[in-house]
């Protein structure tokens, strides 16, 4: 009894220093039961008049909610990525090229400047034959959702944009199984939307798309994805806003952003917003957030911008295409300049980009632009919503004040994309400054020159990157970054300029074989190939 009355001061609690010999009694019986001495007590019940307890009988009470998600569920995906790590600079033994035996005492062909220069430069290179897969980076990263039966689903281009490898899982495979493999599409980083498919030999279930037009502040709405990577995850609310303009990377020129306080989550992204009609009407698609949870302010993209954006990325150029007049402008004008240049309202033109659209009608900087096709101007996104939705090539009269002077011209949109281009080239230019492979659209690399000191011999260029889904994605053997293009379709590449020449040249259904060299192959060769796509 002392020993038990020791072990139970070792916990303090808050009782008045006096116990009274009841009080006393009734802890050290608490006491005795809580160690285990409760068969005795259990023998001194009467349990004749204990009646067993039973399950209640099934009765119906689902809502509306729950109708949404039974009906929706099955069309909606969690996505994974795979990202590949960069081997540790300090390993001994680079990756394994094909060929390569496994034996731990490597190969009397392999060169150790090689090596060592690899590790230097690029970190070592994963592996290319699969032994490395146990170390790759792994990442529930978001949800998306089934809208044509043949495996096309429509998620939020950041979850997948930076993956080596994208992973569909659907509501019906196996928690313990990765998931489908699944290509890109296509996407668009303007409205952070995208396009990517798997194959299976089966019809898959579809969600249905509402109009986001339709919805309004105050409506139900309901939110399924997987955050955290719990998949099939269901949350509801309503809509708390429409046409958001949200500053940085959720926003966007060209998002009417849909605002919900049903709660949104890290891996919700690219799940569906349904209304009460188990109808899509938007994607989500970020949060605001000082906990990295829901706080009751998620965003999602509407269903009509998805409409407009997936009809493009499936068409044969697997790319949005936007009209632009290639200017710059001040967002809005504040009283002091709307005087100046007797506007009320408009879009200042800060700059003209040269050569393009505002340049050829005759427009030129501190001009107020306040009408296309006669339709008031209200400010820059007014005047972007107007001129993006215009195909290249169509003509748009343009209302402009000069120095007060009320003029028009006559303008000729321009393809967004190219003005775009233009600009980046020019920053190219600049010292330091990286510039982009042309290979990336039609093989899926970008690649480097090889640094100065590179071992004596060896030429060509080095893959940074691989898109995946892309052609040089699904080669066999596998192509990866670290690895070195010596040469393709037997024409020997000595630099990154000769490469962007040859590639320049490919054409659509064209056998494309590239001769590499692995960072660990002593040099040695080896040929990979395909069709380069349609």
């Amino acid at each position: 009894m002392h020993d038990l009355f020791a072990r139970f001061r070792t916990r303090p609690i808050p009782l008045p220093v006096t116990l009274s010999a009841a009080t006393l009694s009734a802890i050290l019986i608490g006491s005795a039961l809580a160690h285990g001495v409760h068969g005795q007590a259990r023998k001194a019940v009467d349990l004749s008049d204990a009646t067993p307890l039973t399950i209640a009988s099934t009765v119906d009470l689902s809502t509306p909610f729950a109708r949404i998600a039974k009906e929706t569920g099955p069309a909606v995906v969690n996505i994974n990525t795979e990202i590949l790590p960069h081997q540790d600079a300090k390993a001994e033994r680079g990756p394994a090229a094909p060929g390569d035996d496994g034996d731990e005492g490597g190969s009397e062909n392999q060169s150790p400047n090689m090596q060592d220069f690899f590790n230097r430069f690029f970190g070592g290179a994963p592996g290319m034959d699969g032994r490395n897969q146990q170390q790759q980076e792994e990442r529930a990263l978001g949800s998306g959702f089934i809208v044509d039966p043949r495996g096309y689903i429509v998620t939020a281009a950041h979850v997948i944009e930076k993956a080596d490898r994208i992973y569909v899982k659907l509501s019906t495979d196996p928690e313990s199984e990765q998931g489908h493999r699944a290509r890109l599409v296509g996407l668009d980083k303007a409205t952070d939307l995208a396009v990517i498919k798997i194959d299976v030999d089966h019809s898959l279930p579809t969600v249905k798309l509402g109009n986001s037009d339709a919805a309004q502040p105050g409506d139900s709405v309901e939110a399924i994805g997987s955050p955290f990577d719990l998949s099939q995850t269901v949350t509801a609310g309503i809509v708390s806003a429409k046409n958001r303009r949200i500053n940085g990377s959720i926003g966007g020129q060209f998002k009417h952003i849909i605002h919900t306080d049903a709660a949104i989550n890290p891996g919700n992204s690219g799940g569906p917003l349904l209304n009460m009609n188990a109808q899509v009407i938007g994607v989500n698609d970020a949060i605001v957030t000082q906990s990295a949870g829901s706080m009751g302010i998620g965003f999602a993209i509407p269903s009509n911008t998805v409409v407009e954006v997936y009809n493009q990325l499936i068409a044969p150029e697997h790319k949005v295409v936007r009209g632009s007049i290639g200017i710059t402008y001040q967002p809005n004008l504040n009283s002091a300049v709307a005087k100046m240049y007797n506007a009320s309202t408009g879009v200042l033109i800060s700059s003209v980009t040269s050569g393009k659209a505002a340049e050829r009608a005759g427009l030129k900087a501190n001009d107020v632009i306040v009408s296309v096709d006669g339709k008031p101007v209200k400010d820059g996104d007014d005047l972007v919503d107007n001129i993006t939705t215009r195909h290249p090539g169509s003509k748009v009269t343009i209302g402009y004040l000069r120095n007060g002077q009320k003029l028009t011209t006559t303008c000729t949109v321009d393809d967004r994309a190219e003005i775009e281009q233009v600009a980046s080239d020019r920053s190219s230019d600049e010292p330091g400054a990286p510039s982009v492979s042309p290979s990336k659209t039609k093989l899926g690399l970008t690649v480097a020159d090889l640094p100065g000191n590179a071992p004596a011999g060896l030429h060509g260029v080095v893959i940074q990157s691989v898109i995946p889904g892309s052609f040089a994605d699904e080669l066999r053997p596998q192509v990866g970054p670290g690895v070195i293009i010596e040469g393709i379709n037997r024409k020997p590449v000595n630099d990154r300029s000769q490469f962007n020449a040859i590639v320049a040249g490919l054409r659509p259904g064209e056998d494309v074989v590239l001769q590499i060299v692995y960072p660990n192959s002593g040099g040695q060769s080896t040929l990979t190939g395909g069709v380069l796509p349609q």
